[in-house]
């Protein structure tokens, strides 16, 4: 089968609010949309895309910076929205025009959207259900993705194997978060492993993605406190230096493919 034409990137990654779109050939889906729907708009548009294109939005999780522009978007557009069930329903209440587009899932789902099959895995965070997704493309290739996550599990091992491109978490440097000004208590909740994922464990995990096939890196969900992007990059490419790795930037598109 003829390689479709792909591209894949951040709108925006961290704490402020997230958002990756896949591209491949007329299909266009989004993996979470936090932020506004503005932002996202104006994203779409700065990578030569538009919001009229985008056929799903699979979301990871229910916190607010995986979900901020999806009541906007529920009343202005009729884009299905897929998320499990347990995140959903704490999100549900307090919405209005998100009921017309959700779609409920287990955990575990799986979902054609034209040539891609978005499938979820369980990924450990502290919300009510947190996945990570793979998505399959009609030529074979595979995209990852995996941030908000405490430690790499098994799942997360499985759900990524294989795959040409990740998207991957790398959130913060452990010194910098003991060291830095954050309270105790959020410096053990983002350290816990149910938290996010630090540059060094991250970092561990590549050489077992290189080792599977993946040849391209995206580091996402980058703490601007307790993180800097050079750092990310230079303790990722210390481990596995044959990968393609970039940074996510935080508030404008970063186009991994």
């Amino acid at each position: 089968m003829d390689t479709l034409e792909l591209s894949v990137g951040t709108l925006y990654s961290g704490s402020k609010g997230n958002c990756t779109w896949i591209a491949c050939g007329g299909d266009l889906v989004l993996i979470d949309a936090g932020r506004s729907a503005k932002s996202l708009c104006d994203g779409l548009r700065a990578v030569g895309l538009d919001i009229a294109r985008v056929r799903a939005i699979f979301i990871t999780h229910e916190h607010s910076d995986h979900i901020g522009a999806l009541e906007m978007l529920s009343k202005k557009y009729d884009i299905p929205i897929h998320m499990a069930a347990p995140s959903a329903e704490k999100l549900l209440p307090t919405t209005v025009y998100l009921q017309k587009n959700i779609i409920l899932h287990p955990p575990l789902f799986s979902e054609r959207v034209g040539g891609m099959t978005v499938s979820s895995f369980c990924t450990p965070h502290d919300s009510e259900m947190s996945v990570g997704y793979r998505i399959e493309l009609a030529d074979g290739r595979r995209i990852g993705y995996a941030t908000d996550i405490g430690h790499i599990t098994d799942e997360i091992s499985d759900g990524l194997a294989g795959a040409f491109a990740v998207v991957l978490e790398s959130n913060h440097d452990p010194e910098m978060l003991q060291n830095g000004r954050y309270p105790l208590w959020l410096k053990a909740r983002i350290a816990s492993p149910r938290g996010h994922l630090s540059n060094t464990d991250c970092a561990a995990f590549l050489p077992r993605l290189a080792a599977g096939g993946t040849a391209h890196v995206l580091l996402a969900h980058l703490s601007a406190e307790n993180n800097r992007p050079a750092l990310a990059l230079r303790t990722a490419q210390a481990a596995c230096p044959a990968l393609h790795i970039l940074v996510a930037k935080e508030g404008e598109p970063t186009r991994l493919l």
